[in-house]
């Protein structure tokens, strides 16, 4: 891996965790009883600083890696195909952290704000994976709730903060700031009527439905790549960049 790559992935980091980053590193480079970092070592060492350790250790069944494999060939496909969407670095079936396979996609420059377009097709990369297994594996699983989370946080926080929504117009509903009551606990007023807050939870719906077709129209037109990179995932784990834009190759070249 080159250091644009690592300065990709850890865009935001602070000096500490750069910091952290370089001595995970090291620490991999002298169990492998090298004098010198090598590209391996900073990969790794970054896999691990951003996502946990690899638990290769942890075991699988062929159910549940397959149902992984579709998914994160979904996430991957989806952003493949969103405009907006950063590039796809790796895809990954192995265990890390709490996840039991990952998509990483590298941003090509820093950004300072997020427009309305990007929001929304931020909310179908977090739903492809769900799809895919609707679509693929005629079952859902409960490995999408972290990407069910994040795509509602992001869809609540486009009505409610940024003034994103037609209908309630350009009003922040939601300051994301907490009050503190009695020194005890945490607890977050709704400064707007109960009926403003049935109008924010139509709109919170109308964004994830419209991700959700999105994602459908995708993964359908890309079904033989989806197959493709499932079946990769199944045999060697993980995909790098390079193999993942190889099949959308042969996928045109088939087509023509």
């Amino acid at each position: 891996m080159s250091l644009h790559k690592v300065a990709q992935a850890t865009a935001g980091f602070t000096g500490a965790d750069l910091e952290n980053l370089l001595n995970e590193a090291a620490l991999l480079c002298a169990r492998a009883g090298r004098p010198f970092l090598n590209q391996s070592d900073l990969h790794e060492a970054m896999m691990k600083v951003i996502a946990g350790p690899e638990k290769k250790s942890r075991v699988i069944t062929p159910e549940a890696k397959k149902l992984t494999a579709y998914h994160e060939a979904g996430h991957a496909v989806v952003i493949h195909d969103l405009p907006t969407a950063d590039p796809v670095h790796q895809i990954t079936i192995i265990p890390r952290g709490g996840a039991g396979g990952m998509t990483i996609s590298l941003p090509t420059e820093d950004r300072d704000y997020e427009s309305k377009t990007e929001l929304t097709e931020e909310i179908a990369v977090c739903l492809g994976g769900r799809v895919a297994e609707e679509l693929f594996l005629g079952d859902i699983s409960t490995g999408a709730r972290s990407d069910l989370e994040r795509a509602t946080d992001i869809a609540h926080a486009m009505v409610t903060r940024y003034g994103m929504s037609k209908k309630l117009g350009e009003v922040v509903l939601d300051t994301g700031r907490d009050e503190v009551f009695l020194g005890r606990s945490m607890a977050r007023t709704k400064p707007y009527s109960e009926e403003v807050a049935g109008q924010v939870d139509q709109e919170v719906r109308a964004l994830l439905d419209a991700a959700h077709h999105t994602c459908e129209d995708i993964l359908k037109a890309r079904k033989a790549v989806v197959e493709k990179v499932a079946q990769y995932l199944l045999e060697h784990e993980v995909m790098d960049a390079e193999t993942f834009l190889t099949f959308f190759e042969e996928n045109k070249q088939t087509a023509e």
